[in-house]
């Protein structure tokens, strides 16, 4: 017969703490995972289930449930003794790097490289290397974002969702938008068309024909799109566009 794993039993605030080192930022990486199985073991998942999910042998899912039942959930930040090379720098030392890191930039610069960070905390680039890469910090990916400060903005955006999921009877409800600027580009000669043993080309350089306005309205119904090129971006040309989508959407 299998034997069944013990289920991890973790209090309210033990959940908070191993939820909490798994989203800081300074947790490395390799704690985290630790702390993910802690949290699929106390949720009642079996070894196999868990190794299967995040891609580990199931030894050591059963590894760390075992520590952690004996030991308690502080056992996920110790390294077992004589393993791994022995740390040249205290965690001082690390968690000032990481703060710098995180917290402060080079003058006249964007963001830190190894070098220069290496440079100014007396350290090599691979030890910087080593713990951004332990702490998963790529200073070379962004991601953007956009807050809306008006007041009435949930207000709105519950209008507007609203209209989609439960439209009024009869009604046809268009998802409308413009593009301005679109440049209106043109090669200044023929490409030659793709054969065998080479591929298709065009030259590098392209002449102008001008700008174009783009309106789209989507029907959210159907999913069907209604677009129209303008020369100008006026009134007029959106007010014609609105009569075009009029008379081309479904009649009821």
């Amino acid at each position: 017969m299998s034997k069944i794993a013990k289920r991890i039993e973790l209090s309210a605030i033990d959940h908070a703490k191993v939820t909490q080192w798994v989203s800081a930022h300074s947790t490395p990486q390799q704690v985290a995972l630790r702390c993910r199985l802690v949290l699929a073991a106390s949720s009642g998942h079996g070894d196999k289930v868990i190794a299967s999910t995040f891609r580990v042998n199931s030894k050591t899912v059963a590894l760390w449930r075992r520590r952690v039942l004996q030991e308690g959930i502080e056992a996920v930040w110790k390294i077992g003794s004589g393993r791994g090379r022995k740390a040249k720098y205290d965690l001082t030392k690390q968690d000032e790097i990481i703060t710098a890191t995180l917290q402060t930039k080079p003058k006249g610069m964007t963001n830190w490289s190894c070098r220069i960070m290496a440079k100014a905390q007396g350290v090599s680039k691979n030890t910087v290397n080593r713990l951004w890469q332990m702490h998963n910090i790529k200073l070379h990916l962004t991601k953007s974002f956009k807050l809306s400060r008006d007041i009435k903005f949930i207000e709105k955006l519950t209008d507007v969702v609203g209209l989609y999921l439960n439209p009024p009877d009869k009604a046809v409800i268009l998802c409308v938008d413009e593009k301005s600027q679109i440049q209106a580009l043109d090669r200044t000669q023929t490409g030659l068309p793709l054969k065998k043993g080479r591929c298709g080309t065009m030259t590098h350089d392209y002449k102008r024909h001008g700008t174009t306005t783009l309106f789209a309205a989507l029907n959210v119904l159907d999913g069907k799109v209604i677009g129209q090129c303008y020369s100008q971006h006026r009134q007029n040309e959106f007010l014609k566009f609105v009569r075009r989508v009029d008379r081309l959407r479904p009649k009821l």
